[in-house]
């Protein structure tokens, strides 16, 4: 099998920080920390960046990571007591660690876009978290703009009334499988092309996108029922595992030029694509992952089933050009 190292790896760093994230959320009260964008980071978020960039810097030196948070806020003298709860629960998963230790492998996740390198969401979602909502932990792996592995831990997501907590799993080739948290037996994934399955799955944030465009594009290609609204990546998962058709997430009108960041989707596309699903721009061009920290060369985000990917586009091109 291709890539197993990095794919045991991913899964086993994000099992350990949905651990760390979920005991943070029954344990503690996460206060919010005001970042200098003013969005909210909790201790969750530090800790479980931390975890997994020490996995993939002691496993794979050279790979740079690209990760969401930076460890300068935390090394201020006024952030004592949050690095020291930081270093309380990353001693969870790595006993004897160190708060110096903790903030530098924050850090590991400053790198840049190369031919290889991986970029992480520690907590993608942060107001799903913080509300007891849904969230995801989402690493993945890109070589020369492809995306080669792909994972989401879902601590919060359930399906047709399961036990919460899913882990998403796809390999470039080799399709998508879903284990339960902590772990548990596998199954693969696949889309649904049945039609009491064209629901629409879009942000809870207004401001994550254009939810009336959205709402006409759904209704252009026969869906009819109201959006589910989901935090994070979970939402992939949605279509991945056949329980939402569609996923769409197109610029808001107060940001016509926002281009999304890579973190908040590589993991996500992988793992609907392996499940045989289709993610484009809303222009139909594939997500490029080679030029930085943003989609810099796509505008907007749609997520299908593959079915009904260019009734969709067609639908979208209609209302730009109206």
């Amino acid at each position: 099998m291709a890539y197993e190292r990095e794919r045991q790896l991913a899964i086993e760093a994000a099992t350990a920080a949905a651990a760390l994230c979920e005991a943070v959320r029954r344990d503690m009260v996460p206060h919010a920390i005001e970042k200098n964008d003013k969005s909210p980071v909790t201790v969750a978020d530090f800790g479980s960046q931390a975890v997994i960039c020490r996995a993939l810097a002691e496993a794979f030196p050279t790979d740079p990571v690209v990760g969401e948070e930076d460890a300068s806020d935390l090394r201020q003298p006024a952030m004592a007591t949050p690095l020291a709860q930081v270093t309380q629960q990353v001693q969870q998963v790595v006993p004897a660690t160190s708060s110096e230790q903790v903030l530098d492998w924050i850090d590991h996740g400053n790198g840049t876009v190369g031919q290889r390198y991986w970029t992480l969401d520690p907590i993608d979602g942060t107001k799903g978290f913080l509300r007891g909502d849904q969230y995801a932990i989402a690493l993945a792996l890109v070589e020369a703009g492809d995306i080669k592995v792909g994972v989401l831990a879902c601590p919060a997501l359930s399906f047709d009334g399961g036990t919460p907590g899913l882990l998403f799993t796809a390999v470039r080739g080799e399709g998508t499988t879903l284990m339960p948290l902590p772990q548990g037996p596998t199954q693969p994934l696949r889309v649904s092309q049945a039609a009491d399955r064209l629901r629409f799955v879009e942000s809870v944030e207004a401001s994550h996108g254009n939810q009336a465009q959205q709402a006409a594009v759904a209704q252009a290609v026969g869906i009819t029922a109201d959006s589910v609204r989901m935090d994070s990546q979970a939402k992939y998962g949605a279509v991945a595992a056949g329980h939402a058709a569609l996923y769409l997430r197109l610029p808001s009108p107060k940001s016509p030029d926002y281009r999304e960041k890579i973190w908040d989707h590589a993991a996500g596309v992988l793992v609907v694509e392996e499940a045989g699903g289709r993610v484009t721009d809303m222009f139909g061009r594939p997500l490029d992952f080679s030029q930085g920290d943003r989609l810099v060369n796509n505008q907007g985000v749609v997520v299908s089933n593959g079915t009904i990917h260019e009734t969709v586009l067609a639908a979208l091109k209609q209302a730009v050009t109206a």
